[in-house]
């Protein structure tokens, strides 16, 4: 997706594209087969969501259709995970590939060793406070409890993406808020967990024995297999990764 002219411009394909993704359950299988797939175009043609499918479809509210609710169904079924994880735009991970991408940007830390070795902030560390491995927050809860309000603390969207790059959360569904009545009301808004409750944390981690770079290596091997790109710099810049073996 880019701006043209001032306006928003979609890059899909014609529903009889033999590439054309036309329901959420194709979509979970391609995401399952090429492993990473960004939710927008990026500079590695055909690896988004966006080049797949058809662009008037998109924010039709049309559950069946639009990819954009696709999105929410995928996050929900907790199988494929889902946040800011491609250059800090969104996208999905399959399960098969996140302990080897979790490996490369975690650089074998879990979050409390890495706020104890001094390489995590103090923002970041006041957001992960809040969750164990099971716990569930809407985005705003997490917004208000670790302090980002008037007068409070600063950027937290820039600071909750950075723990998604860092594989440290996930947008674990999308959900609408409840009134004192149980009704539900408004938009469906981003709800927020580690990976660890998608999976365990015994997946999560189980690339943790192996070098960081052979992890990229990996997925530098995969990536070129299934998609049209040899450009290194080009991979590293889509999927954060800092250097290959």
């Amino acid at each position: 997706m880019l701006v043209e002219n001032g306006e928003w411009v979609m890059y899909g394909v014609e529903e009889d594209d033999p590439c054309c993704i036309h329901t959420v359950d194709e979509l979970v299988n391609y995401i399952n087969k090429a492993g990473f797939l960004p939710l927008f175009r990026n500079e590695i043609p055909g690896f988004s969501v966006e080049e797949r499918t058809v662009p008037y479809h998109w924010w039709s509210e049309d559950a069946k259709k639009d990819p954009w609710k696709w999105r929410e169904i995928i996050a929900g079924r907790g199988d494929i995970a889902y946040g800011k994880f491609f250059n800090r735009k969104a996208g999905f991970i399959s399960k098969e590939w996140f302990p080897y991408l979790a490996n490369i940007r975690r650089d074998g830390y879990d979050f409390d060793a890495l706020w104890d070795d001094e390489k995590a902030t103090r923002r970041e560390k006041k957001i992960m406070d809040l969750f164990d491995d099971d716990t569930e927050l809407f985005s705003y809860e997490v917004k208000e409890k670790a302090g980002f309000y008037k007068g409070g603390e600063k950027n937290f969207e820039g600071v909750a993406c950075d723990l998604q790059m860092k594989t440290y959360l996930c947008a674990r569904d999308f959900r609408q808020r409840t009134n004192k009545r149980g009704e539900k009301y408004g938009w469906a808004i981003a709800v927020y967990s580690k990976p660890e409750h998608l999976w365990g944390y015994e997946h999560v981690t189980k690339a943790y024995k192996e070098e960081p770079e052979k992890s990229a290596e990996r997925i530098r091997k995969f990536i070129t297999g299934n998609f049209d790109v040899t450009d290194e710099k080009l991979i590293r810049k889509v999927l954060g990764i800092k250097k290959f073996v």
